[in-house]
């Protein structure tokens, strides 16, 4: 990746995101020396404009922010930074420098878990619940599913709130693992979904 440090005498402004959350967190600025010592040490590091000296994010708090990516934008004059926050990262104490709660949509982990179960997938590690499904394979996967299915139809007709909403996230774990078997994620069923919101939507 070639970034253009000079465009801006030396420094290129670096936006600081959640890898989780997606929330945006904070604005720095880094230099070719922040930017190296970013990805040899995993923790993000910036160019300090007052201090005119390098900067760790969470040298003195202990809020380091743990570099998960990070991308240059078409111009190569800026910077994406996704990283994981170690606490707030505002110097006021706040999770983001904009005053924000730095908290996320929890669809968000369905991705996160689709993810997972990918990786589980591909490694087949032993002593895994998720390994097993895959190995005794679709059949039983697709007979889980179908077993939890019912068993959330039973929670919603004659049980508690509570154990409609741990029997429905069975489910949805074991559809997950199905569709990855089959090459496909949630997302797909969000896309279809999203598809049919349109109003030109037809059904097939």
């Amino acid at each position: 990746m070639n970034i253009d440090f000079q465009k801006m005498g030396g420094l290129v402004p670096a936006v600081v995101q959640d890898a989780t959350t997606l929330k945006v967190l904070m604005l720095g600025y880094m230099n070719e020396e922040a930017y190296r010592k970013t990805l040899e040490t995993g923790k993000v590091t910036f160019w300090s404009r007052s201090r005119r000296a390098l900067w760790t994010k969470g040298e003195t708090s202990g809020n380091f922010l743990r570099l998960v990516d990070v991308k240059a934008d078409c111009d190569q004059d800026a910077l994406l930074v996704t990283a994981r926050p170690a606490g707030p990262v505002c110097h006021l104490g706040t999770d983001t420098c904009w005053g924000e709660r730095n908290v996320g949509n929890p669809l968000l982990f369905l991705s996160e878990l689709s993810d997972f179960i990918e990786q589980r997938h591909r490694e087949m590690p032993e002593g895994s619940y998720t390994t097993s499904l895959f190995r005794d394979g679709l059949s039983r996967m697709a007979q889980k599913v179908g077993e939890e299915a019912l068993e959330l139809v039973i929670e919603a007709v004659g049980g508690t709130p509570e154990r409609l909403i741990y029997e429905g996230s069975d489910m949805l774990y074991h559809l997950i693992v199905l569709l990855t078997s089959k090459g496909l994620r949630i997302e797909d069923m969000a896309a279809e979904l999203a598809e049919r919101h349109n109003p030109g939507w037809k059904k097939h």
